[in-house]
């Protein structure tokens, strides 16, 4: 059992969300309520037999029912009611910022214009900025199944809504892809004014975080676990204080671990990594941020203190300005004192 100071900070505390795919969080009511609105037939019957199929073997199997669900978002407003649920749900959890990855080409491959997909995200994370007090980033992913040259035509097609666009990242099938393959997209996005994060040593070996680092020259890494097989990649990582979004529940689900009882969290942070957690696909690995901290806390026996380190590193590891991370983390601390 958790300890009850434990469960509490994290439930009260102030949280940054910053590895999240909105695709990621399309429970399965919503999924059948917008199909029926679209008149999709979905290959599923009830959402019971949904929920069955959410469990995957490894990466892949969960990218193919991923992909799949995503076909029912057609219209502006499947996109808008898609983030405003995620927005409703952490709310409730007290995440106060979010930066959320959207991947246009998961919808535009099937004709969907990009500007119903950012529009119809943006008008939602703009209501959650004022109706529920969260602030965000929006991130743009390629796919790195696809090729460099599909990732250019996004690039191309996200330039009217630059403004609105913080950062880049690369998502998806990780294996077989690695970070070099989109080198020149990814100088031609920092050109554009974008920051850069990338997907790296999930399933992908650590090579793959060099690659994301000195190639694609990206301000974050995510997931980042198989840093930890390079202990000169754990070096220089502690030394820039890198950001690594750890996903443990999603790690859990997918098998890129056995046990939530082995993940290497304690370790990363005695070894000072910039290490934050977050929920990745929620609807589809079983948890939201405070699922995914108190699952971790009780698995590894994360004490107050480990707890206000990773709290805060989710706000610092943010693309806030310093003033506003200076302030949550302030927030944090009042908080661990007066429950400490």
């Amino acid at each position: 059992m958790i300890d009850s100071k434990i469960k509490r900070f994290i439930e009260a505390a102030p949280k940054a969300e910053i590895h999240l795919h909105i695709e990621g969080t399309f429970e399965p009511e919503l999924m059948f309520e917008i199909a029926k609105r679209n008149s999709i037939k979905l290959k599923y019957n009830n959402i019971e037999e949904v929920k069955a199929a959410y469990k995957f073997n490894n990466l892949q199997e969960f990218l193919d029912i991923y992909y799949a669900g995503a076909n029912v978002l057609m219209y502006e407003q499947d996109f808008f009611d898609l983030t405003w649920a995620y927005l409703t749900k952490v709310q409730s959890q007290n995440v106060k910022h979010v930066e959320i990855f959207f991947d246009p080409q998961t919808h535009t491959e099937r004709g969907i214009d990009f500007s119903i997909v950012i529009q119809g995200i943006h008008k939602a994370l703009e209501k959650g900025k004022t109706e529920l007090g969260i602030s965000y980033r929006l991130i743009m992913s390629y796919l790195r199944h696809l090729s460099e040259a599909a990732a250019f035509e996004t690039l191309k097609q996200s330039l009217p809504f630059k403004s609105i666009i913080d950062g880049v990242g690369l998502d998806s099938s990780e294996l077989g892809n690695p970070p070099e393959k989109f080198k020149q997209v990814f100088e031609a996005s920092a050109k554009e004014g974008f920051k850069l994060c990338a997907h790296a040593g999930e399933e992908g070996p650590a090579e793959y975080i060099w690659g994301a680092l000195n190639e694609l020259k990206v301000n974050r890494i995510d997931h980042g676990n198989r840093c930890l097989d390079d202990k000169e990649l754990v070096a220089h990582l502690a030394q820039i204080q890198m950001p690594l979004t750890l996903c443990p529940l999603s790690n859990l689900e997918l098998k890129v671990i056995k046990n939530l009882a082995d993940y290497p969290l304690k370790s990363m942070l005695n070894q000072n990594l910039l290490v934050t957690l977050n929920s990745d696909d929620p609807a589809y690995f079983g948890g939201y941020m405070n699922e995914n901290f108190i699952a971790t806390a009780e698995a590894i026996n994360l004490n107050l203190d480990d707890v206000s380190t990773l709290l805060k590193n989710g706000f610092i590891a943010t693309w806030l300005d310093e003033e506003e991370k200076i302030g949550w983390c302030e927030m944090i601390d009042d908080l661990y004192f007066e429950i400490a």
